[in-house]
This record gives C-alpha cells, structure tokens and sequence, in this order.
C-alpha cells in the first residue's frame, strides 16, 4: 500500500483547521494542524510534508514569515496560501514570497481539494531525480552513490543517513532531529550512535575527497553544505 501524502495545515480558527483536516482525511490524506507561526514553523523544519496550507494571519508569527524563512532554509515543499485578504497587491506579495497557491476565503472545499491534488502533481513531478551536493550524488531510484567518477558502497542505515542530510541540504540539524527521521526514535543523549554513523559516512564521502561536505556545529548537530563551517 502506497504511503498517503503527507500534509501540514497552519490555521489559527480552529473550526477552519477541524473542517480542512476531517475532510483531507476523508480523500486519504495524512493531515497534522498547528494553530500558530512559531509552531508550524518548528514542525516544518523537523518533519517531512508533501504539501502546506498556511494561512496568512496567524499568532505568534505571521504565515507571510513563515513562510520566507523555510523559503531561506531551502524547504521547497509546495504551500497553498489561505486569506481572507482579496487584493491583487496582497496576492502578488504572497506569490512572491514564495507561495504556489493563493484561495481566499471563505472557500469552497471541493476547490482547495482540487488545489491540492495539483499541488501534489506538480510537486512530485518537479522533484529532481538525483540528490546532489558538489561532486557527490545519490540516485534514489537506484540507490547508487557517487562521489566524482568513484562509487562509494553504503550500509543501509548510511544511506538513509546522507539520503536524509541530502534532502535538508544547508541546513543545521540537530541530533534529535536525525534521530527521528533516519531511527525512528527519540534521541537518547546518553547515546552516541549518530555522532557515529556519520563518523562511517565522513570516511566514505569526504575521506580523500574536497570539499568537505559534512560539518559539525557544536552543541547543535551536524550540517551538509560546501563551505567550511565556521562553529
């Protein structure tokens, strides 16, 4: 059985939010809701979504905010704009800032479902194929990893390790947050099985190789990028 996409709703009327996820729910989506900036914006750099609908006006931090930070954290996940703003100006403000989508409301559900299933379309067919960072490459289809013209072999869980760091490219993160997107788990501090495995994965991607491209930030985690880290 295929896994149902997954799909972020930030929307602080919590009526609206209730009424968006029972019906995504019912089309076979899998929904989570957060009801201010500040905490969609924690879940999205934590977990992987298919798909966000954000509304505009929210407390803590404002949907516009949001979504220009993730925009500068290079999430490239598709975002459908929810407002009660009808102007032209407003729309173009919110396009530019990064949005993929833009429905006023009050809105008809069979409309924003069909928004989303374009979406998704779009979004699936505009993911590249191969993951890449400098002169190293990872082919999800195949599974094959390349640093230059020399193959490099991975475990199972390494792969899934540099798969992970390659898809948040640039971006820190934290052990805990490595813990549950490439174990499943929460992170044990008393452990350190991750500081580990990406030990095993530096010799195989970097050892021998420039640039460097897995970098320690202290008391944080670990980032994938080009540059020499400057922690």
């Amino acid at each position: 059985m295929l896994k149902p996409m997954h799909i972020l709703v930030v929307e602080d009327e919590r009526k609206v939010a209730s009424f968006i996820k029972r019906g995504l729910e019912a089309a076979h989506y899998s929904v989570d809701v957060e009801y201010d900036g500040e905490a969609g914006l924690k879940r999205l750099l934590e977990d992987e979504y298919d798909l966000v609908i954000l509304d505009v006006m929210l407390p803590r931090r404002d949907g516009l905010s949001l979504m220009k930070e993730i925009r500068q954290q290079r999430v490239n996940v598709p975002i459908l704009l929810l407002t009660a703003r009808v102007t032209v100006a407003d729309k173009v403000m919110g396009l530019d800032l990064g949005a993929d989508d833009y429905l006023t409301k009050p809105f008809a559900f069979e409309e924003l479902l069909a928004r989303v299933r374009a979406l998704l379309r779009r979004g699936a067919s505009a993911r590249p194929a191969i993951l890449s960072i400098a002169d190293l490459t990872l082919d999800p289809v195949t599974r094959e990893v390349r640093r230059g013209d020399k193959r490099i072999d991975l475990t199972a869980k390494e792969y899934a390790l540099l798969e992970f760091l390659l898809r948040r490219r640039d971006q820190v993160l934290s052990r805990a947050v490595i813990a549950q997107h490439v174990w499943g788990v929460n992170y044990d501090t008393f452990t350190n099985v991750i500081d580990v495995y990406v030990n095993y994965l530096r010799r195989k991607i970097d050892s021998g190789f420039e640039p460097k491209l897995i970098h320690s930030v202290r008391g944080v985690g670990y980032v994938l990028k080009e540059e020499p880290s400057q922690s």
